[in-house]
């Protein structure tokens, strides 16, 4: 589990494939912010812009460290196949804060950059939304873009698709990697877990009362 609230920026320094088919997946080589790895150790899970992996190799003196991606994961993701910069959080302690929301680590679709701003102080991020997911979505409601927890300011719906305004403030822009998205850019999007399970309850018939004894 996470919470969306951003721990550093690391980048993809190296992809390296497992196999010759396109049904191998990617070795990632990512280097980290100085001491980030200190109380990292093998096994350990990390989210990449937003997607849930697991340490396979760890090199704290180096800040460095490798997971393994699948190919399911690689086409279900965005931006997870080269070399970049990538929001880093490493998984919720039972002791933790929850400052931002429950977040799982699971990307639920890729949308994209229509627009990303200034304006006055602040930075507007339009995203276009895939409408399988715009049922999730609500005005002051959740959602996790490139790992990142952020409330959603507006949403409109099309025929085909979804788009929703969302503010950054100053702070967001400069500690994470949401800062370098433009127009076109893909982003991984987890919807609020919540409305997940709310809408699996409303739209599963209860199930029949046993009978009582006469």
């Amino acid at each position: 589990m996470f919470t969306g609230i951003i721990t550093g920026v690391g980048r993809i320094a190296a992809v390296d494939a497992l196999g010759s088919s396109s049904s191998h997946g990617k070795r990632l080589t990512l280097q980290a912010p100085p001491h980030y790895l200190d109380d990292v150790g093998l096994g350990d899970s990390i989210a990449l812009n937003g997607a849930c992996m697991t340490v396979t190799q760890v090199d704290p003196a180096q800040a460095r460290f490798c997971i393994d991606i699948s190919a399911e994961s690689l086409a279900r993701t965005a931006a997870l196949d080269r070399p970049g910069p990538v929001n880093l959080e490493k998984a919720l302690r039972a002791n933790d804060r929850l400052g931002g929301h429950i977040v799982s680590g699971h990307v639920d679709g890729v949308g994209a950059v229509q627009r990303f701003e200034q304006v006055g102080e602040s930075w507007e991020l339009l995203l276009t939304i895939p409408s399988t997911l715009a049922r999730y979505l609500a005005t002051k409601g959740s959602i996790t873009v490139n790992g990142v927890s952020l409330t959603v300011n507006r949403v409109t719906d099309l025929p085909d698709a979804c788009v929703i305004s969302i503010n950054l403030i100053p702070h967001t822009v400069q500690n994470t990697a949401l800062g370098q998205l433009a127009a076109g850019d893909p982003v991984n999007l987890e919807i609020d877990l919540i409305a997940r399970y709310v809408e699996r309850m409303l739209g599963t018939p209860a199930p029949a009362q046993p009978q009582g004894n006469p």
